[in-house]
């Protein structure tokens, strides 16, 4: 009888470094390209930490060069060298070469070249292959770092991580963008956003956060809609006002960038991002931002209830000239434009005590204080001409005994087209769902 005890010991590696310099050492990974400089040749590994550079050299290198191809994957043994002209300053001398597997055809992209110069069509249709450039992969290790960042923070701050549901009876947000389907002969929507959910586990939890996918049936084409995009929400109870959502969402900034500085160098260099700096967010009232972008840029106001995509960049401009801040929380939204559930600010009632989180002029979060007292929904809901159908459950949840409570979604892909600096958020989407797209 054999027994599994945990992970294995290999021989093969995962990482190589610089203290191994003069070592024997065996490692796996794909061959990104090879350079022929006539006895001596250039073989570059694309491995999960990044490239390695390995030399092969005739009559000292065990294996026929003619034999490898570019995407063959392979085990190699080799002696470390310290090189400053590799890729991280390390180089691998080889003695042999394992082919563990052999590409049936030629790349359809030319994935080692240093930037992807295809159109982002091409990169979607092929987007497994398209990802293989270590430029385009970088983005979704840096998006790995805004979730990590995101999880970790929040466990720290004492929030339980749940999963709801994303097949419901309605939608969380009211209006017509729903994905509509049958289930089981019985009306179903895909979930907007796990809004009602979340609300009602503060009554259980006080703190809890998803990150998890969310469905909008709009019939946008635009660099900055998706229609299955990421959302990173978390709801806390026992709050004093919603400006402590949104210290929270500072604090989480904050960790994240520290954790992107200090984990993700690499790719920060790959990418030539410059962190931005987040030791302090400016806030601004919505009446007064728009009053600013007006002032300052001549900016005409056509919508005295929302911020037009021109007046977030506008605003984003002011607050990065004036303050040097990337990003600018604006307050106060009216509550024409905001959900019923959002609590309406008791000095003014047409504003809401909720935010935006701007982004260099894009939006990237919403959130605010909820209502959590029972009649003050109902009243709520009553003045809006909405019925209580399909939401017994959550409202029933407050008929309890619900704390002062609020919460953000933020827009994955989003912040992350953001940070890397790209001007689509497709480009920032593994698998984009649009209104064109339904593959790969």
């Amino acid at each position: 009888m054999e027994f599994l005890t945990g992970i294995r010991e290999k021989e093969v590696l995962d990482s190589v470094t610089q203290s191994m310099d003069g070592e024997i050492v065996k490692v796996n990974g794909a061959v990104h390209t090879i350079r022929h400089m006539g006895d001596v040749a250039f073989i570059i590994l694309r491995r999960r930490d990044g490239l390695l550079q390995c030399v092969y050299e005739a009559g000292i290198t065990d294996f026929d060069l003619k034999q490898l191809r570019e995407a063959a994957c392979v085990e190699v043994e080799g002696v470390v060298r310290c090189e400053e002209r590799a890729p991280w300053g390390i180089e691998l001398r080889l003695k042999k070469v394992h082919i563990l597997s052999e590409p049936s055809e030629p790349m359809p992209l030319a994935i080692s070249k240093w930037k992807l110069n295809t159109s982002l069509e091409a990169k979607l249709n092929m987007r497994s292959i398209s990802l293989r450039n270590i430029r385009e992969r970088a983005k979704f290790r840096i998006q790995e770092g805004i979730v990590r960042g995101f999880r970790d923070f929040l466990y720290e701050q004492g929030f339980t991580e749940i999963h709801t549901p994303k097949i419901g009876a309605r939608g969380a947000e009211g209006g017509s963008n729903l994905f509509r389907l049958d289930y089981f002969h019985h009306p179903a929507v895909l979930a907007q956003s796990p809004q009602f959910y979340k609300q009602m586990m503060v009554g259980v939890f006080d703190r809890v956060f998803e990150t998890g996918p969310v469905f909008r049936a709009e019939k946008h084409n635009t660099k900055r809609h998706l229609n299955e995009y990421t959302s990173l929400d978390f709801e806390m109870g026992y709050i004093d006002s919603f400006e402590d959502i949104m210290a929270m969402e500072t604090g989480f900034l904050q960790y994240t960038m520290r954790l992107l500085a200090s984990e993700y160098g690499r790719e920060l260099k790959l990418l030539d991002i410059s962190l931005p700096h987040v030791e302090r967010i400016p806030t601004v009232r919505f009446d007064r931002a728009k009053e600013l972008a007006a002032e300052k840029y001549g900016h005409k106001i056509r919508n005295p209830y929302d911020l037009e995509p021109e007046e977030e960049v506008l605003i984003g401009r002011f607050f990065q000239e004036e303050y040097e801040s990337d990003f600018v929380f604006v307050t106060h939204y009216p509550s024409k434009k905001r959900p019923f559930y959002a609590m309406d600010d008791p000095a003014d009632p047409k504003f809401t005590l909720s935010f935006d989180l701007l982004y260099k002029g894009m939006e990237i979060t919403t959130g605010g204080q909820r209502i959590h007292e029972y009649p003050m929904l109902l009243k709520k809901l009553a003045a809006r001409g909405m019925t209580e159908d399909g939401m017994e459950q959550y409202l029933n949840t407050f008929k309890h005994g619900m704390p002062p409570h609020g919460g953000l979604g933020i827009g994955l892909e989003r912040l992350t087209m953001k940070l890397v600096g790209e001007e689509n958020v497709r480009e920032t989407t593994l698998f984009p769902r649009d209104l064109g797209r339904l593959e790969p």
